[in-house]
């Protein structure tokens, strides 16, 4: 060893100190990054950016930087759980799955590493995170597609990092995130849905059928048979042995029903068009619309309360649960697509009876206002009061018209009078809100027959809204089919208060499942699935300064 060497090292020894060549510890290396992520910098794991920047240094802090995961059944189990999340209609490459098997596999090829150990923890640890959060509020932020959105993501003052520790603690992962979040019996149903059509998918899915004249009972066409066949993949009609003929028979045409019932259709029992179209929904389209719709009851779940009422816009239905079960359900007429009804929740603070009808300014500008410059005698067909400020009646025909426009609406109120034609029949249901928007009776009736029942301005049309009123008012003494009729009778308005004010949510569901045991389908009447397919297969991102939905 030359003189210049052993100079070389000395001068070494004295700059680095003989400690700094000893390996960095598991709690060295987990303190350091927990550090770097509480800064507000960049760490990354095993190729993995650590999004979890309140949790982990939060959750570290708290061991003294000491290891999480010390239990290996625990770490199978975790990641076993995560690579089934597409069982969840997620991603398990959200949630590193790939990287951490091979971390995982490096540790336990190198048990001394200080860095692997260190490292495969933090990573367990984000990964949990992330799951859990997805889990909890849903991968996609809904407030960030439809700006009417008013749930909150907040955990309200749950401690995120307790929540994990527990997990990472429990008996079982599984067990403690099913008890953790109580879905309830939507979700398992929506969930089961997923996986029977991912199994229709791995044995074939179904035959895609050629367009044609429409079939009816009787016909005889080849494409009959793939007909029978595709009808028997999905159930709608039972195989059997004549499922290869080619004639429309009275056995086909009640599988055609089944179907037509199922997809929301016309139950004509022929295949026309619409029929068709929904036959040559492929199973991978049925899936993505099974995984978007347990996006949204991700959304929604931890709202849920045992009594409230509920509209489902896609559906054109309106429900009443109280104890958790359907007590009463109805067919509605939601808003029209240049007016949809919106997607939020509220509280049904009083019922009306013979209400009267305030013209809204929506609805004066792009309806009344044209019909009435046309001609001023229109009010009184619809029985409808032109009231000014003072709240005096004013005579249509002493208004020149001409000089107000949708720009510039007049300054009067148009009030129709309660009675059998008001626009919202002889009952509504409240719930302010900023758009309007609430249940309510129709004189449009026969529109309840129709399939897609899209012909409002944005409210709520109910079918046998008295029925509904019975229930939610939940006095059979005071208020019963007797009572209600003597009071509608009176044509007086009369405000009823609840005594205590219900929950309302307005949701927004391609899947049919609330109470049904079938699998139903729903036209995606606002061309809303797209957007939140999207979100849902996009990678996962990287979030600042918060993750699991503490807020600051």
């Amino acid at each position: 060893m030359t003189q210049l060497v052993i100079r070389l090292i000395a001068t070494l020894i004295l700059v680095f100190p003989a400690c700094a060549f000893a390996q960095e510890s598991v709690e060295e290396r987990i303190q350091y990054l927990s550090e770097q992520l509480s800064l507000g910098s960049e760490v990354t794991v095993a190729g993995v950016t650590l999004a979890s920047t309140h949790i982990i240094p939060e959750l570290y802090s708290r061991r003294e930087f000491s290891p999480a995961w010390t239990d290996e059944n625990r770490v199978d189990e975790f990641i076993q759980l995560v690579g089934h999340a597409k069982d969840e209609g997620l991603d398990p490459a959200d949630y590193a799955h790939a990287e951490l098997l091979a971390l995982i596999g490096q540790y336990r090829s190198d048990r001394t590493n200080a860095t692997l150990r260190a490292d495969a923890d933090l990573l367990l640890t984000e990964s949990l995170s992330r799951y859990g959060h997805h889990l909890f509020f849903g991968k996609v932020d809904p407030a960030s597609l439809d700006e009417n959105w008013n749930w909150s993501r907040s955990l309200e003052g749950v401690d995120p990092a307790a929540i994990i520790q527990e997990a990472i603690d429990s008996d079982s992962l599984p067990i403690f995130i099913d008890a953790s979040l109580q879905r309830g019996s939507v979700y398992k149903r929506v969930k089961a849905m997923l996986a029977e059509y991912r199994a229709l998918k791995d044995a074939g899915g179904w035959p895609q059928i050629e367009s044609g004249v429409t079939l009816k009972l009787g016909m005889d066409d080849e494409r009959i048979a793939v007909i029978r066949s595709r009808l028997a993949v999905t159930g709608d009609l039972p195989a059997a042995e004549n499922n290869g003929s080619t004639v429309f028979d009275d056995e086909l045409r009640l599988g055609i029903v089944a179907f037509q019932d199922r997809h929301n259709l016309d139950r004509d029992g022929a295949i026309g068009k619409q029929t068709l179209a929904a036959m040559n929904v492929t199973v991978d389209e049925r899936i993505d619309q099974i995984r978007v719709n347990l996006e949204r009851v991700r959304w929604i779940a931890r709202f849920v309360e045992d009594e409230f009422v509920m509209t489902n816009i896609a559906s054109f239905k309106t429900y009443m649960v109280r104890d958790r079960e359907v007590v009463w359900s109805g067919r509605s007429q939601v808003g029209k697509d240049y007016r949809q009804t919106p997607v939020f929740h509220g509280k049904i603070k009083y019922l009306q009876f013979n209400p009267t009808w305030t013209v809204p300014p929506g609805i004066l500008a792009k309806d009344i206002l044209p019909r009435v410059q046309q001609d001023p005698g229109y009010l009184a067909t619809k029985n409808m009061d032109l009231v000014d400020r003072d709240g005096s009646r004013v005579d249509p025909t002493s208004v020149d018209w001409s000089q107000y426009s949708a720009r510039r609406l007049p300054p009067y109120q148009f009030v129709q009078r309660p009675g059998p034609t008001n626009a919202l029949g002889r009952v509504k249901f409240i719930f302010p809100n900023e758009h309007f928007v609430f249940l309510h009776d129709t004189p449009s009736k026969s529109l309840f027959e129709r399939s897609e029942r899209s012909f409002s301005s944005g409210c709520i049309r109910v079918e046998n809204p008295f029925e509904l009123a019975e229930i939610v008012l939940n006095d059979a003494d005071k208020w019963n089919p007797g009572t209600i009729q003597k009071l509608l009778d009176s044509e007086k308005p009369q405000t009823v208060f609840l005594k205590e004010q219900m929950t309302v949510m307005l949701l927004y569901s391609t899947v049919g499942v609330l109470d049904e045991t079938l699998v139903r389908f729903y036209n995606d009447i606002y061309e809303r699935d797209a957007r939140v397919l999207r979100s849902l297969n996009e990678d996962f991102k990287f979030r600042l300064p918060e993750f699991i939905g503490v807020e600051r």
